[in-house]
């Protein structure tokens, strides 16, 4: 897929996990709060699917980088100098709570995993601007 069209797409999906997490906490001390949590988390993992791969297109076109999973494209995005420290921790961490979100279900992991979703989604929308402002 062409490196601006996944762009679109990440931009897309990162608006619709800040709505989802904006309407999750407007429904903080409401019954419909698990439902809203629980959607939350669930465009948290596409968004982040859409994040790895709109930085594996970057990296193969921008800097000669083949990378193949989600944790190799972050280190690779880290070693070329776009992140910190501190961001490639987040974006790891990030991956494990996807993938702890996407085969396991307990409430208190969906409540942990949500309490981040702020963060993350500061570091996902950083990374987008990273992204676009080189590729426009």
């Amino acid at each position: 897929m062409a490196l601006d069209k996944r762009l679109k797409d990440f931009k897309s999906a990162l608006q619709r996990l800040d709505e989802a997490i904006n309407k999750s906490n407007e429904y903080k001390d409401k019954d419909e709060y698990s439902f809203f949590r629980d959607s939350t988390i669930q465009r948290f993992e596409f968004t982040l699917e859409i994040a790895w791969k709109s930085i594996k297109n970057y990296l193969l076109v921008k800097e000669g980088i083949e990378c193949r999973s989600p944790k190799s494209c972050m280190r690779e995005f880290f070693s070329v100098g776009y992140i910190d420290e501190t961001e490639i921790s987040s974006l790891l961490e990030m991956i494990d709570d996807r993938n702890l979100a996407t085969h396991t279900y307990h409430e208190s992991i969906s409540e942990e995993i949500f309490s981040k979703m702020d963060k993350y989604s500061k570091l996902l929308n950083k990374i987008y601007k990273i992204l676009s402002e080189d590729s426009i």
